[in-house]
């Protein structure tokens, strides 16, 4: 068996653990929170308090229910019903809003991707010049502007003064654009910051000389060999970060009524939704963890130095 399967397989029994310690962790802590579900200021009859906690297996023992619950998603991938929306299953929830904020964080991804490679890229071959300092200062304030500024200020902008975009809804490219670029511009920003860093450590290195000595021009020697090694840092960040954009954002999802998962989560988090709470965890840990083992695996491609542990 090769190291890259090796790996894979190392990995799998890690993730396997891992999933299984965050469940546990999660379901443990939602359930010491003081309050229930169901509580609420006007206080349900004994009887039909007693049909709720039956119908939701709240009146079994507590390690029953962990139990019960693990097993059905394990066997079955069932997370249950929602008690807050009580039309419809976790399942059903995040398959719903699963693509819209997939959808958008994808867009946000790539626009931060290439936006803050060029922009670092400039600015470490530019150092001192203004093209430097515009972009550093640009990146600093999408980084320190909080998302719901951004957005305030796009909509007033791009919305009712220039009418390129609507202003909220879900179905369209047009309607998509706005938010993804406001949920990208904070990781171009950090994009662009590591990506300069990176290559100005790069450039400072004697195989960077030794191909200038050579003849060789600026453009291949930037893009064909600081480069690669200038993204190691990006590839490191772009794993949670690409995690965290697909699990959509809360605040722009409402600013920009978008159907998303950002708003459930925190949502199930405020009402007790113990089952919906749980299924939003486990998705974000699940595309952590993947997205983690992808940049493992891209460090040998980026860098031929990197070698895959096999041990």
């Amino acid at each position: 068996m090769g190291g890259v399967a090796w790996f894979l397989l190392r990995r799998a029994c890690w993730v396997v653990v891992t999933l299984w310690i965050v469940y546990t962790v999660s379901f443990i802590l939602m359930r010491s929170v003081p309050g229930g579900p169901f509580d609420s200021e006007r206080k349900l009859p004994a009887e039909i308090q007693k049909n709720i906690e039956a119908r939701y297996k709240l009146d079994q023992p507590l390690l029953i229910q962990y139990f019960d619950h693990l097993g059905n998603i394990v066997f079955r991938g069932d997370f249950g019903p929602s008690f807050r929306l009580t039309d419809f299953t976790v399942n059903q929830v995040i398959e719903q809003g699963f693509p819209v904020s997939a959808s958008m964080g994808i867009f946000a991804i790539t626009f931060a991707i290439v936006l803050g490679t060029l922009s670092g890229i400039v600015s470490a071959v530019r150092r001192h010049t203004a093209w430097d300092v515009s972009f550093m200062t640009a990146a600093t304030l999408g980084i320190a502007v909080p998302n719901f500024v951004l957005a305030s200020l796009a909509i007033v902008v791009f919305v009712f003064q220039l009418h390129w975009f609507p202003a909220a809804g879900w179905g369209s490219l047009r309607q998509i654009i706005l938010p993804a670029l406001c949920l990208g511009a904070p990781y171009a920003g950090y994009i662009a910051r590591l990506t300069r860093t990176g290559m100005l450590e790069v450039l400072g290195r004697d195989y960077i000389r030794t191909a200038y000595a050579k003849g060789l021009g600026e453009k291949r020697v930037v893009l064909r060999h600081a480069l690669r090694g200038a993204l190691l840092p990006v590839v490191s960040y772009l794993g949670p970060a690409t995690a965290g954009v697909l699990t959509g954002s809360l605040v722009l999802e409402q600013v920009f009524a978008l159907p998303g998962m950002g708003s459930h989560f925190v949502e199930a988090a405020l009402q007790r939704d113990y089952p919906l709470a749980l299924g939003m965890v486990m998705v974000y840990t699940c595309l952590l963890l993947f997205m983690n083992t992808v940049v493992d695996l891209s460090y040998a491609i980026i860098d031929p130095r990197v070698k895959i542990e096999t041990q």
